[in-house]
């Protein structure tokens, strides 16, 4: 009976470990686009809640695309220029399943995790399972410096 008990618990950790390592890689299986990846930008004075130490700059206005938006995976905000001179953030955390988003065209943040697609101006939902718009993130532009705040 050790034998089968000890078994048994061998079996039941590998089934846990199994699980948390799935957990772990399911919210980076699009890979979130790399940091200097430019397709969405942060919107200036959204609300709070980064994850980075505030006053770290993210970027240059001249690296976030009109229209488009630039991701920054590590930070774990999307940047994106709605309109020229026009910046935004947001969290790049999709509230559908928890992925990072990874990239931003034709004027959505895009999660290739199950289809969910943002509006670059406010974040809302454009279209997917998504339930509800990314969350805004408080950015500063100081001249051609885009910092969270």
């Amino acid at each position: 009976m050790t034998n089968s008990s000890t078994r048994r618990t061998v079996l039941a950790a590998g089934t846990a470990s199994a699980l948390l390592l799935g957990c772990s890689e399911y919210g980076d299986e699009n890979g979130g686009g790399d940091t200097e990846e430019a397709s969405s930008a942060a919107p200036s004075g959204s609300a709070s809640g980064g994850e980075a130490p505030g006053g770290q700059e993210l970027t240059r206005t001249g690296d976030v695309p009109v229209g488009g938006g630039k991701i920054f995976k590590a930070e774990k905000v999307v940047v994106t220029q709605p309109e020229q001179g026009d910046f935004k953030a947001f969290s790049a955390i999709c509230t559908h399943a928890g992925c990072i988003v990874a990239n931003v065209s034709d004027g959505t943040i895009n999660c290739t995790c199950h289809g969910s697609r943002f509006r670059v101006a406010d974040g809302s939902v454009a279209g997917g399972p998504a339930p509800k718009p990314l969350p805004a993130k408080q950015i500063t532009v100081d001249g051609d410096s885009i910092s969270l705040a």
